[in-house]
């Protein structure tokens, strides 16, 4: 059994309309939301990748937990999306996307279709603007991990993300401090929050209105 294409064609469209932004984006903020708003002066660029592609006549969606031995990494040992800092040799923000997404789980960058942009989220934690893009695949991927920045690679079902069942609530220690009424996602025993959850919310108002 194939996936439905014409769900890719679908999701190229809702990306190219009004996006519903801040306000999904909101619905799985930490309880200090106005911090993501916030945008400094000094802010660097990244760029993230939340890459679909088909398995068992279905579509997925390609997550990682990050590597947790980087002590400078203020996002270790997280579940995010492949990609990273925007690199002065990237022609674009997408170029960068898919081309951390090659070196992060190994996906061939020519493999990669863009279909569009879902708002740009400031990350003050580490002082960020990320911009997330989508993308697809039209063959099952030849992921390939690598293991200096990646832990673990996550496939997770795309519809997965609009079960109320997968979202709950919780407090959250980071390092010396714990977040009280954290939402995230569930993904198989892990938890997605934080920026990604944010961007997430985004994306899961999008695929129910698809």
């Amino acid at each position: 059994m194939s996936a439905d294409f014409s769900f890719i064609h679908k999701i190229e469209q809702k990306l190219a309309g009004v996006l519903p932004g801040w306000e999904a984006q909101l619905k799985m903020s930490p309880p200090y939301h106005e911090s993501y708003r916030t945008l400094t002066p000094d802010h660097k660029t990244a760029c993230v990748m939340l890459l679909l592609f088909p398995k068992n006549g279905d579509w997925y969606i390609s997550l990682i937990e990050r590597s947790s031995h980087h002590p400078d990494d203020k996002h270790a040992g997280q579940i995010s999306f492949p990609g990273g800092k925007l690199d002065e040799t990237d022609p674009s923000l997408a170029a960068c996307a898919i081309r951390e997404t090659f070196e992060e789980i190994g996906v061939a960058q020519q493999s990669i279709h863009i279909l569009g942009q879902l708002s740009p989220l400031f990350v003050f934690v580490s002082n960020f603007l990320v911009h997330p893009f989508v993308g697809y695949c039209r063959e099952y991927p030849k992921f390939s991990i690598h293991t200096d920045e990646v832990q673990t690679l996550i496939e997770m079902p795309v519809w997965h993300f609009t079960d109320d069942g997968a979202k709950s609530v919780t407090d959250i220690r980071v390092r010396n401090v714990v977040l009280q009424n954290v939402p995230y996602y569930k993904v198989h025993d892990k938890m997605l929050w934080g920026a990604t959850a944010m961007i997430m919310s985004e994306w899961e108002h999008i695929l129910r209105l698809s």
